[in-house]
């Protein structure tokens, strides 16, 4: 029998998460012939979600409750429950009730035809705000430049993978994760289906600017060096038109002697080289503060508690890279002597 493995990122949802796990249940229960357990991560949530999450594992022994002992965004959370499973199927579920969970099986069946490895859903029309609507074409586009994505593929919140791609996805034990470009490094054999998703009707959204920001960060600046190479176009494109506007004030001049000095042209180019500079030195310094952070070993997350966890499952860590323990908890994945 194989086995579905739903990894849920829990932020202040106490009153839709476990509608959400009910819901689950009753999906899977229309093929017996699946098993299922489902991995909640909280992440470091204001209200009382972890408590749902222990009511919900002491009733439910498939139910795996992971309490982070610190906020590290929904990437960091999933990577985090990806260390936990243990299916032939992972299956990425929001906890607001906006995945359309009910198409469970038309998400799988590219993966189950055997003809791909990892599925996204494709919502049509997102049910969020106008700004959100930016900022998802935004990293899209960012994404079909740094990753070579498919320009008609989409990334959503609602996607499965099979577990050897899982297997790949954790091996990344540095901060930033973008599990995108994680997906796309792993295998080429990924597809959409074509789903509605969901109206938010419990909660209100909790990615803001600055989440926002930090996610296209990530994907801008994780897998790829093409922003470095542009920013050593623009120098190079500015260098090349400073050179050409000196030649036609040198030409100039001398064709036209009494011709007056330029104080606007000059401050001009001077705002934009200085701006091109200054861009170039935040990129260079972007990249630079991630390789710092990264060779300081700062962990993808830190679990406080997880509950019914296999002790001999969980992250393997030679060197705990990927995973601190701040207690250990009964159930604890790590190996203390």
């Amino acid at each position: 029998m194989q086995t579905i493995s739903f990894v849920i990122p829990c932020y202040a949802s106490e009153h839709s998460v476990a509608l959400v796990m009910e819901e689950i249940r009753s999906v899977v229960a229309q093929r017996p012939e699946y098993d299922y357990e489902i991995v909640a991560v909280n992440d470091f949530s204001p209200d009382g979600v972890m408590d749902v999450l222990r009511e919900q594992a002491a009733r439910d022994t498939r139910v795996k409750a992971i309490d982070l002992a610190k906020n590290g965004g929904r990437h960091n959370a999933l990577i985090c429950g990806c260390h936990y499973v243990t299916g032939d199927y992972i299956v990425f579920v929001d906890d607001d009730l906006q995945c359309p969970t009910d198409r469970l099986w038309e998400l799988m069946a590219p993966l189950e035809s055997g003809n791909y490895d990892v599925c996204f859903a494709k919502y049509p029309h997102k049910q969020q705000s106008a700004f959100k609507n930016f900022g998802s074409l935004m990293n899209n586009a960012a994404a079909n430049w740094l990753l070579g994505k498919d320009k008609e593929l989409r990334f959503s919140n609602f996607s499965v993978m099979r577990r050897f791609v899982k297997d790949e996805v954790i091996r990344y034990t540095n901060p930033y994760p973008y599990l995108a470009g994680l997906m796309l490094r792993a295998t080429g054999r990924v597809t959409n289906v074509v789903m509605e998703e969901r109206v938010r009707t419990i909660g209100t959204g909790h990615y803001n600017f600055r989440r926002s920001f930090a996610l296209w960060m990530n994907s801008f600046t994780a897998f790829s060096v093409k922003p470095l190479r542009l920013s050593t176009f623009c120098g190079l494109l500015s260098a090349v038109l400073g050179l050409l506007v000196a030649l036609y004030t040198v030409i100039h001049k001398l064709m036209v002697p009494n011709v007056a000095a330029g104080w606007s042209s000059i401050m001009a180019a001077i705002l934009f080289l200085g701006g091109m500079i200054l861009f170039e030195q935040g990129l260079t310094g972007e990249y630079i503060g991630r390789i710092y952070i990264s060779l300081n070993n700062s962990p993808q997350f830190v679990v406080r508690e997880a509950l019914n966890v296999d002790p001999r499952g969980g992250p393997e860590q030679p060197g705990e890279s990927a995973l601190s323990c701040a207690s250990c908890a009964e159930g604890c994945p790590s190996d203390h002597a």
